[in-house]
């Protein structure tokens, strides 16, 4: 899908530098003594010997005239002395409402084959804060305003507002894509908000898979789409966050409230990481670049809404990698942000899904200021009820059921049915479960969770409340 752009004849003549070696990713590129040396994080334009467009990003500045550069795009076939432009100016993207519906990688070319974007203006990726097209000076919208997901679990124990930063965390194949996926198709069809979905460092297939879903479910047309996939160099997944920034802070400057889905920030910190490397950058004693809390930082400082206008709420999926949660980067990118759902890979062995881990996870937002007084006892309760059957579980398996108080047996039956009960069919599942996806109102989910803590159910079975949407009436 990638576009190749051949040099012309004007982009020869305008080339002040020279390639002075290539190690891989990193290229040096010199420049002569009176010519402008680029600034760090500048645009430099090469060609291969092919004739394909090759796009670097200055990192450091080696000497007089010599910069060092990293390379968005493969270095295949670029030769040494290859003509350079210095753009002077960062990597610059089109934007406007053109970019709905398209998709575009971390150097602002198309990758859909749809031809140039119709956008009238272009802005670097890369800006201080100060410059971003809303005024920063504005303050946080004082009132909170609850974005219903539809999903029982995060609606009840979890909720989100509006402009706030939600992970949803866990190992290889616990279902973090799934899960944002199911976010997406719920809240692109019930609220009349924009969507931005970043796809950073993941597997081209689930990339290629969104997008057609998208266009089949007549989505496609409210969401941007930015790539930089796991076939991409370590500069290209590491810009790609900026990229979906920037689209997300031009639809707030239109006063819109937009749904920034990140899949796996832990990609953007992995490309960073192996940036760090290549640049010969001595690492921290964890092994992650030495610059890995201020990156985080950065990315999460752009989240926020604002009072009287829109807000940009982001859905971060974040790789814990070996299912260590004490993991450096998974600890800076936790710490920045206002809930965390934890998906556990022992739920997913008992077919629980979404897999989430109530006693992991936690949320900021489950506050009576926030959700009301009603909304946080159910929850607390429900929460209470979880932690009680977690320790008991291993008496339970040592001793059996029938061993304990009959108190104990009652909460233990209870939490049971509590966690069946929160499963749910998933519409972006239905090939792979059979069962039609159902979007469940807030209300529906903690009428059933309030009936089953209070025994309405206890002449049930668990299983009777597997996958249900509704509880069953009585």
């Amino acid at each position: 899908m990638d576009q190749v752009v051949f040099r012309t004849t004007l982009e020869i003549k305008k080339n002040t530098g020279r390639v002075a070696s290539v190690q891989g990713l990193v290229v040096d590129v010199r420049f002569l003594e009176d010519e402008e040396v680029p600034a760090v994080y500048d645009c430099i334009e090469t060609f291969a010997f092919d004739g394909r467009r090759i796009v670097l990003q200055t990192a450091e500045h080696v000497g007089p005239g010599l910069v060092k550069c990293v390379s968005l795009t493969e270095t295949l076939n670029l030769q040494l002395g290859a003509p350079c432009t210095n753009t002077k100016k960062p990597i610059t993207i089109p934007i406007g409402d053109g970019c709905f519906g398209r998709v575009m990688d971390s150097s602002g070319n198309p990758l859909d084959n749809a031809g140039p974007y119709q956008c009238p203006t272009t802005v670097p990726i890369r800006r201080p804060l100060e410059q971003v097209t809303f005024d920063l000076k504005k303050k946080a919208r004082e009132t909170p305003e609850i974005l219903e997901t539809g999903i029982k679990y995060i609606d009840l124990l979890y909720p989100m507002i509006k402009g706030s930063k939600m992970g949803i965390l866990g190992g290889a194949g616990c279902g973090k894509t799934i899960v944002i996926l199911e976010l997406i198709n719920n809240i692109v069809r019930s609220h009349s908000g924009a969507c931005v979905f970043t796809g950073i460092g993941e597997r081209i297939r689930e990339g290629n898979e969104l997008f057609f879903e998208l266009a089949e479910n007549q989505l496609l047309s409210k969401v941007m789409l930015a790539f930089g996939q796991m076939d991409q160099p370590p500069g290209a997944r590491a810009e790609v966050v900026n990229v979906g920034l920037t689209m997300a802070e031009y639809l707030l400057s239109k006063n819109k409230d937009v749904l920034l889905f990140m899949d796996n920030l832990y990609r953007f910190i992995q490309g960073g990481q192996e940036v760090s490397t290549l640049l010969g950058r001595v690492p921290a004693e964890t092994g992650y670049q030495p610059t890995l809390a201020s990156e985080v930082n950065t990315v999460q400082e752009h989240i926020r809404s604002v009072e009287g206008g829109g807000s940009i709420t982001a859905i971060q999926a974040v790789y814990v990698p070996a299912d260590d949660m004490t993991d450096p980067a998974v600890v800076a990118i936790s710490a920045t942000l206002d809930g965390v759902i934890v998906l556990s890979r022992d739920l997913i062995q008992r077919g629980i899904y979404p897999a989430i881990d109530p006693l992991q996870s936690s949320c900021t937002n489950l506050d009576t200021n926030v959700i009301g007084r009603h909304h946080y006892e159910v929850a607390q309760e429900v929460i209470q009820c979880f932690s009680k059957h977690h320790a008991l579980k291993r008496i339970v398996a040592v001793i059996g059921l029938e061993e304990l108080s009959k108190e104990d047996q009652k909460i233990y039956k209870r939490a049971d049915k509590l966690y069946h009960f929160m499963t749910q069919p998933f519409t972006v599942s239905e090939i792979f479960t059979g069962k039609k996806g159902e979007y469940v109102p807030l209300e529906d989910g903690m009428i059933g969770c309030e009936r089953i803590l209070r025994g309405d159910y206890d002449h049930m079975q668990a299983q009777d409340f597997y996958m249900l949407g509704r509880a069953p009436k009585i």
